[in-house]
């Protein structure tokens, strides 16, 4: 991919960031977005440079504002000349059963989940259909095929973007560009870490009966997906071996959706 730029979207930490150092591993330039402080995102930024000797770029795009969206693509595209890979994985959760919802809380699920990802998606197809090759990588979740009682918000959002995915690939069939969704299943992230300390503090148990307890209710494996593991998927998707993957689905999920 050397010569080639990859922008991940809520790549400062967990999935994003180790999907930046693949593609930077692969050779690619990189753009990053997400949310932290400020001296360790630039940390992390330098040391993505230092350690795969490509350029990295941050943006701070706000992903509910489709200006700031756009801003970060030409950026991009001025800064690399080009954005040939486009990692849609900025993501957010709120659980609560439909009735009680804050109203706030689904704009924000469905402004960060699903929009943002169209929104990126529009600015940088022209760029890609110009140059004939393209690949946006949509990540989703298993939550994108099956659903889950007190998520409504994020199930909308993860079935909407594999929606969008099929929609996306349909129209640039014949045009160098694939577009496919990776659904993850449990990844340890600071949002499962969350859910997983909110359950214990619920039932007066431990981390480690919580987290298993988590894992066996929806994944046999019983294990955990690895951020490696869905970076090493990513990079396949812009391989030769992919092109002519597109409109489809990835699972990684520890047979939850098998069930």
């Amino acid at each position: 991919m050397k010569g080639k730029t990859a922008l991940v979207t809520g790549s400062t930490s967990g999935i994003g960031a180790a999907m930046a150092a693949a593609f930077a591993a692969e050779g690619a330039n990189i753009v990053i977005n997400g949310l932290g402080d400020a001296a360790e995102i630039e940390k992390g930024r330098d040391a993505l440079e230092k350690k795969y000797g490509v350029s990295v770029m941050y943006h701070g795009a706000d992903m509910t504002r489709p200006d700031e969206i756009e801003d970060m693509v030409r950026s991009a595209e001025k800064r690399f000349g080009s954005v040939d890979v486009l990692v849609n994985n900025a993501g957010i959760q709120h659980t609560d059963p439909i009735e009680a919802f804050p109203v706030d809380r689904w704009n924000a699920v469905i402004a960060i989940n699903l929009s943002a990802a169209f929104h990126a998606m529009r600015a940088a197809l022209p760029g890609m259909q110009n140059r004939g090759w393209g690949r946006i990588i949509n990540i989703a979740s298993a939550h994108g095929l099956v659903a889950s009682v007190n998520k409504s918000a994020y199930v909308a959002a993860k079935h909407g973007i594999v929606g969008l995915t099929k929609v996306a690939a349909l129209e640039n069939a014949q045009s160098g560009i694939t577009c496919n969704a990776i659904c993850p299943g449990w990844v340890k992230t600071p949002l499962v870490v969350a859910q997983i300390e909110a359950r214990a503090e619920k039932n007066g148990t431990s981390i480690e009966q919580e987290t298993q307890a988590l894992l066996l209710e929806k994944q046999p494996s019983g294990q955990f997906t690895t951020v490696e593991q869905l970076a090493g998927a990513a990079v396949f998707l812009c391989s030769d071996a992919a092109s002519n993957m597109t409109g489809t689905t990835m699972t990684l999920d520890g047979g939850w959706t098998a069930q």
